[in-house]
């Protein structure tokens, strides 16, 4: 026996989509926290990506970007899709990414942590950043060259210098707090930026923000945000 059916609206009131790397374990279960509301609805691909970041294996993600986004639902017309790595940004370009994205799905509107923090910045008036990174030198080099351009410093810096994927994201919370809370007090800076979306940054900021007095942002918290932002969808991401 056949049974009649009616056909109803998409999940939500808002449709997310996350490109995540395949090496990610973090920003996946940070958003499902940053987003908790039923009226949100998030869609995530993944990305191939290798174990280790180098300039190299971060420009290569740009061959794969369209189809990773082509994996998301066709039947759904997305408010806003976002890539899901700081450092591949700071290496293909943030235009370049919204290109290949688009390609792979509909979209009204593409982001990434790197526009994500040029617009925290703006909104907070920060123009000078301590930022943290897990990474080695010459892919966090690249991001604040980026950052730069954009009008912001970052004239105070520290890193885990840590090229593995797999140990990034496995690096404590307590070493993270650690090292944001030996930054802030190495230079007159207007805020913190702990970078990388595989980094373990959601639990220590509010302790962050209350103890130092100033804005404490980190990749997976700017991204959240900022699609927030263009698409009005209900979060937990306060900047």
């Amino acid at each position: 026996m056949a049974y009649p059916y009616d056909l109803i609206g998409p999940h939500g009131d808002r449709t997310l989509g996350l490109i995540v790397l395949k090496s990610d374990e973090t920003i996946e279960p940070d958003f499902r926290r940053l987003f908790p509301s039923p009226k949100t609805a998030l869609y995530v691909s993944r990305v191939e990506s290798a174990p280790e970041v180098t300039r190299d294996t971060l420009a290569m993600m740009e061959d794969d970007l369209p189809a990773a986004a082509g994996l998301m639902p066709e039947s759904v017309q997305f408010h806003a899709v976002g890539y899901g790595c700081t450092s591949g940004t700071s290496v293909i370009g943030a235009a370049r990414i919204a290109e290949l994205v688009s390609a792979g799905c509909r979209t009204e509107a593409v982001t990434e942590p790197v526009s994500g923090l040029v617009a925290a910045c703006r909104a907070k008036g920060i123009t000078r950043l301590a930022f943290l990174s897990p990474y080695i030198e010459p892919v966090s080099r690249r991001l604040r060259t980026v950052l730069s351009d954009q009008g912001i410093a970052t004239p105070v810096f520290g890193s885990f210098d840590e090229a593995r994927e797999a140990a990034v994201a496995r690096i404590s919370p307590d070493a993270v707090r650690n090292a944001a809370q030996d930054l802030a007090g190495q230079g007159e800076v207007d805020g913190i930026f702990m970078s990388c979306t595989n980094l373990r940054t959601l639990d220590v900021i509010p302790g962050l923000k209350e103890e130092l007095g100033m804005p404490v942002l980190s990749s997976n918290l700017v991204l959240a945000w900022h699609m927030a932002q263009l698409t009005g969808a209900e979060t937990a991401a306060a900047i």
